[in-house]
């Protein structure tokens, strides 16, 4: 009798060794609470079973050797519905991929605490509201791509920090104000900024509100 509970025992601690490491409950949590909030038509998230602890099996989600989540890509996936604070736990992603969806309502704040972010496109969707201003928090963010959106308000400054920054894109949405001219802002062509109520290039620092956003 002895020998079988040790045999138990044995046999247990070696399933706990091989089962995936804690963080990526957190991201696997995440990530289901994102598709209660998601309308798919086309079943793209049908993978996203969230009895497996990790996941890193499920289709359009990309994860590093250490099974922590790094890519995301539902772009042109037919999806609706809207995003909240559960993305800001993915504190490994690299690449946030919703371009081309109906996905409405305000960019989560949340999205600021994603450090190894390197493109963030959500381009052609229904999001309204302003650019959050925690973004300016992304010091490894290359490329953000907001376009053809509903988005208001004026650009915030604050971007004006991210050096890394090389591609940025508001067209077509509604914001106001004028365009920063600091930081990396001095090299994006202006259709970057077109079919908006921008009113060209700050002068001095002059404030958005200026020029009654």
């Amino acid at each position: 009798m002895a020998s079988f509970s040790f045999f138990s025992f044995f046999l247990l601690s070696i399933l706990l060794s091989f089962s995936p490491v804690l963080c990526t409950n957190s991201e696997g949590n995440a990530l289901h609470v994102l598709r209660t909030k998601l309308f798919d038509p086309k079943n793209v998230l049908q993978s996203w079973d969230p009895t497996l602890v990790n996941p890193c099996t499920w289709f359009h989600v990309t994860c590093d050797s250490n099974n922590h989540v790094i890519r995301l890509d539902l772009g042109n996936s037919n999806i609706s519905g809207s995003l909240g604070s559960e993305l800001g736990e993915l504190k490994h992603l690299q690449y946030l991929e919703l371009y081309w969806n109906n996905i409405e309502g305000k960019i989560p704040k949340e999205l600021g605490n994603l450090k190894n972010l390197v493109s963030m496109d959500l381009y052609g969707n229904k999001f309204e509201g302003e650019i959050p201003k925690s973004f300016s928090k992304l010091k490894a963010l290359r490329f953000l791509r907001l376009n053809n959106n509903r988005l208001s308000g004026p650009i915030p400054r604050e971007l004006t920090t991210l050096s890394n920054l090389k591609v940025f894109n508001v067209s077509h949405n509604n914001l106001c104000g004028t365009i920063p001219v600091d930081g990396p802002f001095g090299s994006f062509p202006i259709d970057s900024f077109e079919d908006n109520r921008l009113n060209g290039p700050e002068l001095q620092g002059l404030a958005a509100y200026d020029f009654g956003c």
